[in-house]
């Protein structure tokens, strides 16, 4: 009897397929968007709304076309208790990033999906359907940007000489924590953006460093964290290790995400 092996994944066709999936949950996230949603708040206190459980239904569903064999955490699912074994390959997924940004109606809230191997992620989608840009990213393919039906590449920049971008949080962080990891740097400028969108903003090139301290959950940053280790950054620990994923309990320690982690 013959031993079937799974073929190797192959990154560049799994972004083919990502990329219309991750738009129709997207388009779904919009139309609640535009309706007179309700907001509901979870066991942890963070809210929540049709469209987090709609647009993670999609993905989950689709994920689960896409590549059968491997198992899928979402946040909405997770918060009830449905874990998977993620030892080995699985897609994390946060269907609506910035759920304040969303109530809010400023249009800083991302779809998320993310591609963690052993540990390290190695895929990521971010979009940001109000916004009209979608972010990808994968190991040995780099990272790009698609806004307007444009897509370009995504590489991270060397600090200015007159000093570092520093994004942060509107919502959430230790402003007194920032500010004593921030205490002997130069500081050209400060800018505050809703969720995953911070990761693909040093991405992108036009920011030098995020540094977060307060709870952040794995599918929140997963995505992003991919794509901007495509671009050539990487989110570290504080004691300068990368970011690892699969933890117990999903919960992220503190880290700062740089786009030059050689600093």
């Amino acid at each position: 009897m013959s031993i079937m092996t799974a073929a190797p994944l192959s990154y560049e066709s799994l972004l083919a397929g990502l990329v219309p999936l991750i738009h129709e949950a997207g388009a779904l996230v919009m139309r609640v968007y535009a309706s007179d949603f309700q907001v509901e708040i979870k066991d942890d206190e963070s809210p929540v709304t049709l469209a987090d459980r709609c647009a993670e239904a999609v993905i989950v569903d689709g994920l689960r076309r896409l590549a059968p064999d491997i198992p899928v955490v979402g946040e909405e699912a997770a918060s009830e208790g449905d874990i998977p074994d993620v030892s080995n390959r699985f897609w994390l997924v946060d269907p609506v990033d910035g759920t304040k940004e969303f109530i809010s109606r400023n249009g800083e809230f991302t779809v998320n999906i993310a591609l963690v191997d052993h540990g390290v992620p190695v895929l990521g989608l971010v979009l940001a359907p109000a916004l009209g840009s979608l972010y990808a990213g994968a190991v040995g393919l780099g990272a790009w940007v698609e806004v307007g039906g444009l897509r370009r590449d995504m590489a991270v920049r060397c600090a200015p000489a007159d000093g570092l971008t520093v994004v942060g949080s509107r919502h959430h962080g230790n402003g007194a924590a920032v500010d004593a990891f921030l205490a002997g740097r130069r500081v050209a400028a400060n800018r505050m953006v809703g969720s995953s969108l911070k990761l693909c903003i040093l991405a992108e090139g036009l920011a030098d460093v995020y540094p977060r301290f307060g709870r952040t959950m794995e599918w929140d940053i997963a995505a992003g964290d991919a794509i901007l280790r495509a671009a050539g950054g990487e989110v570290q620990t504080l004691d300068g290790a990368p970011l690892r994923y699969g933890k117990p309990g999903f919960e992220n320690p503190d880290f700062i995400a740089w786009a030059n982690p050689a600093r």
